[in-house]
């Protein structure tokens, strides 16, 4: 056999085992097609019959209703938390204020424990811790197991595909939507979410407008404050309309102001272009209940809590030593109120305000009884309330609503104190988480600041329209 023949003879031999080789990989990707297929569709007869999952994706990611059920879902949640929260809050609040609150006095007064260092350690730092306790830790063990569930479910990837083309058209990531969801529950745990965001730019976009979702400690304030002056600007059978829509209002306004903002950084400190968002969305699986209720209550609830109760006592302590030190006859309180009032009023709020807004930051959870002591204190109001430093709420509404209106307040300082309430800089666990997050003073500080710029600016220009249209 000639060299010719034998160069013929491997190249048949070569052209067959490449032809075999073909075939077999074409088979294995016909065979894995014919596997994914069979997967999600089922023939019957003529047609195509689409899974359980298939099905309900074509709902829930749906143009026309993926929306409408996305605010719908939140909806629900934001209503089992609230109204779920008022028996265990009241309760907690029983125990810890009415209960084990004149204890601790007891216990202080019978031993002759000095005024100075009574005042400090119960009715500063104690009622602090507990009044952070009280609000927030039902709420949370509510809010986060039910968002853990719907994680778990599969629903809350398709609330980010949903929410995908506004996100990018924001120049952010579609993720962000879980992270300003989270947000609602405790911003603090919505900065720890934006980890699921891989790109360093839209991650630290979504850390910074994290704060326009109402966390928890801030529905109290918009719900009260709504009740009072936006409930009885209309007959007394829309009134609890006329709330509700108040406050689903604000927080829709915060979501607007989360598209808005993250567009602005992305086109200026944060510029870039939205990061190609795919996204595999899992199958739809039942919840596990065990590893939600860990995960919920241990992982996020409990520890957001404790960080807000270290933050939290320092600032009981504040709120105790400025309402008690005096220089000359009035407490430093006093004179901060009176000092800042003028620059309150142009903002539509007052010096009260201000003051409950700078130390009640470790946690907004004391705002409300911060203002009505302040209030008591400033307006000389004897008998109501407790002593002078003392933060308490009252069970009536129309007595709460009669110590503002003492305050000099108006439906103006009602409704800047919701948007105020909605545009300040985060509490102290958050500013303590988003500088464990990016390690870095610089979009902490922008994190902090952004928000307090902007509630600053909306305040004054509603202060001066309400004049000019009052």
């Amino acid at each position: 056999m000639n060299n010719s023949e034998i160069i013929r003879k491997a190249n048949d031999m070569r052209w067959d085992i490449g032809e075999t080789l073909h075939d077999t990989v074409l088979e294995s990707i016909y065979k894995e097609a014919a596997d994914i297929s069979n997967s999600t569709v089922k023939s019957i007869g003529d047609k195509k019959v689409y899974s359980f999952d298939a099905k309900l994706d074509r709902i829930v990611t749906s143009k026309w209703l993926g929306f409408p059920i996305m605010f719908l879902m939140l909806a629900v949640v934001f209503w089992l938390t609230i109204e779920g929260a008022n028996v265990p809050s009241g309760l907690l609040a029983s125990l810890l204020l009415d209960t084990i609150h004149p204890w601790l006095k007891g216990i202080s007064a019978s031993v002759g424990i000095p005024f100075f260092i009574d005042g400090l350690l119960i009715d500063g730092a104690y009622l602090a811790m507990a009044w952070v306790i009280a609000v927030m830790l039902p709420p949370m063990a509510i809010f986060f197991p039910l968002f853990t569930l719907l994680e778990d479910f599969g629903y809350l990837p398709r609330v980010s595909f949903n929410m995908d083309s506004l996100f990018r058209r924001a120049g952010a990531h579609g993720k962000q939507a879980l992270t300003m969801a989270m947000g609602f529950g405790c911003n603090a745990a919505g900065v720890i979410a934006t980890r699921l965001i891989d790109s360093p730019r839209e991650r630290l976009v979504a850390i910074i407008t994290n704060n326009f979702s109402l966390c928890n400690g801030r529905w109290p304030t918009q719900i009260l404050i709504a009740s009072i002056f936006i409930g009885t600007l209309v007959p007394s059978h829309m009134a609890g309309l006329a709330t509700a829509g108040a406050v689903v209002g604000v927080a829709l306004l915060g979501i607007f102001l989360s598209l808005v903002v993250s567009w602005g950084l992305s086109k200026t400190i944060l510029k870039g272009e939205a990061s190609a968002f795919s996204l595999e969305l899992p199958p739809y699986r039942p919840p596990r209940i065990l590893q939600t209720l860990y995960t919920s209550l241990i992982d996020r609830t409990i520890f957001v809590l404790w960080r807000a109760i270290v933050f939290a006592i320092p600032a009981g302590l504040v709120i105790w030593l400025v309402a008690n030190i005096n220089i000359g006859e009035m407490s430093i309180a006093e004179h901060f109120i009176n000092w800042s009032n003028p620059f309150g009023l142009l903002l539509g709020l007052n010096g009260v305000i201000l003051l409950a807004y700078i130390i009640a930051i470790p946690a907004n959870e004391i705002v409300i009884p911060t203002i009505l002591m302040l209030t008591v204190l400033s307006a000389g109001m004897i008998g109501m309330g407790e002593e002078s430093g003392v933060m308490f709420e009252l069970d009536s509404l129309q007595d709460t609503a009669l110590i503002l209106e003492a305050g000099g307040w108006t439906a103006l300082t009602g409704i800047s104190l919701m948007l105020f309430s909605l545009l300040h800089n985060p509490c102290s666990t958050t500013i303590y988480t988003i500088y464990k997050e990016t390690n870095s003073a610089k979009w902490t500080a922008i994190a902090a600041l952004l928000p307090i710029a902007m509630g600053i600016t909306f305040c004054f220009f509603l202060a001066q329209i309400w004049q000019l249209v009052a």
